[in-house]
């Protein structure tokens, strides 16, 4: 395997770095505090393609592949992990489920207000009572004439309020059958279609977190994406592509982390002399480049895979759990790089340690990548 970075993922990377340190970098602990999930940001960066990457021109997006998406995701994460997040899920999950198993005249109807943020974009698998156990959903879609019923609950959804569209995959068969979940979208506006409770979060704390309530809500039968109890199986296969966006997430607050300490690190004087010149100190550094180099080689070969149409359900499996346990490793020691300042919201790094954790979390717990993992390599 080799992995050039060519230019055009040059260009890409510098245009998202320049975004990042012009427009969320002097808001970053503004939307913090505050809780803002700044959709006029999000709007900015659906004009320059950052919201439909992976998604072809002819839908008004970008049409570039999963290399320039990585380099996107990791510039905006090592300024704010919680923009990283919105940014991915947008891309990774809703877009991309459309993207990938919606007809004709669904992609022309939705893509283009996706690719351009004209819509904001949710994604919902995950209720209150199964995380990990998805096969035991509760929220069911009963099928009447020509239309579908929507029943249920889906919690930690990435722009459950504020979302214009959310793909929802809901139950249409007996609980722990095969093939017993189908895929619809829900418009914002349908009736018995609402958002719910908004989490209160550690970190990442400008990407809105929230509930979203389906009480009887109608939608046609048009909007159902695939076969009737398909939905699961296209999930997983969203969740393939979407481990590879959460890695490119770890890696960049890794790399935000990383590049903090290693700067405080020489500007900081202990016993006349910077802190870098300890081994405790430049040891910490040594193993931080080493485990981001290794987390981006992973996320590079699930990437080259994804973008060659192989299959990477290991891949990126790989890449997720350990870039985001390399990005967790990472962030605890740059605090402890910075002391008592580390601990402190005048440096960037109290923020890098709280974000980091999501990651571990989100589209599949360590666990489950280790789960996933082990599945592919025993069998």
């Amino acid at each position: 395997m080799h992995f050039q970075t060519d230019e055009i993922t040059l260009q890409v990377a510098q245009t998202a770095r320049d975004f990042a340190r012009q427009h969320i970098l002097p808001h970053v602990m503004e939307w913090d505090e505050t809780q803002e999930f700044p959709v006029t940001l999000f709007k900015e960066m659906g004009k320059l393609g950052m919201m439909g990457v992976l998604v072809p021109e002819e839908y008004g997006g970008a049409g570039l592949g999963y290399f320039e998406y990585n380099a996107i995701i990791q510039e905006v994460a090592k300024v704010c992990g919680s923009i990283g997040l919105s940014l991915a899920a947008h891309n990774s999950l809703c877009t991309n489920h459309i993207l990938s198993f919606g007809n004709g005249e669904q992609k022309k109807k939705w893509l283009p207000k996706l690719a351009t943020a004209e819509w904001i974009g949710a994604w919902g698998l995950t209720e209150p009572n199964t995380g990990s156990d998805a096969g035991n959903m509760k929220t069911t879609a009963v099928r009447e004439g020509n239309d579908w019923i929507l029943n249920g609950t889906k919690s930690w959804i990435t722009h459950g309020r504020s979302g214009d569209i959310a793909v929802v995959i809901c139950r249409t068969g007996e609980p722990r059958t095969s093939g017993n979940s189908t895929a619809f979208v829900v418009e914002r506006g349908m009736p018995g279609f609402s958002g719910g409770k908004k989490e209160n979060k550690l970190g990442m704390r400008a990407s809105e977190t929230a509930e979203m309530i389906f009480d009887n809500c109608r939608i046609p039968d048009a909007n159902r994406l695939g076969e009737v109890g398909d939905g699961f199986r296209q999930a997983m296969k969203i969740l393939d592509g979407g481990r590879i966006s959460i890695a490119a997430l770890s890696a960049g607050i890794a790399k935000g982390a990383y590049e903090a300490a290693r700067q405080y690190a020489n500007e900081r004087y202990q016993f006349d002399q910077p802190i870098s010149n300890f081994q405790g100190i430049s040891f910490k550094l040594a193993d931080m480049a080493t485990e981001i180099a290794a987390a981006d080689l992973l996320i590079s070969q699930a990437c080259d895979l994804k973008q060659r149409g192989e299959k990477v359900t290991k891949e990126s499996a790989m890449a997720k759990y350990y870039a985001s346990e390399t990005a967790v490793k990472t962030a605890t020691e740059a605090v402890q790089v910075f002391g008592g300042y580390g601990y402190t919201k005048d440096f960037p790094v109290e923020k890098y340690y709280r974000d980091a954790k999501l990651c571990t979390i989100g589209e599949g717990t360590s666990e489950i990548q280790k789960l996933v993992i082990a599945r592919e390599v025993l069998h």
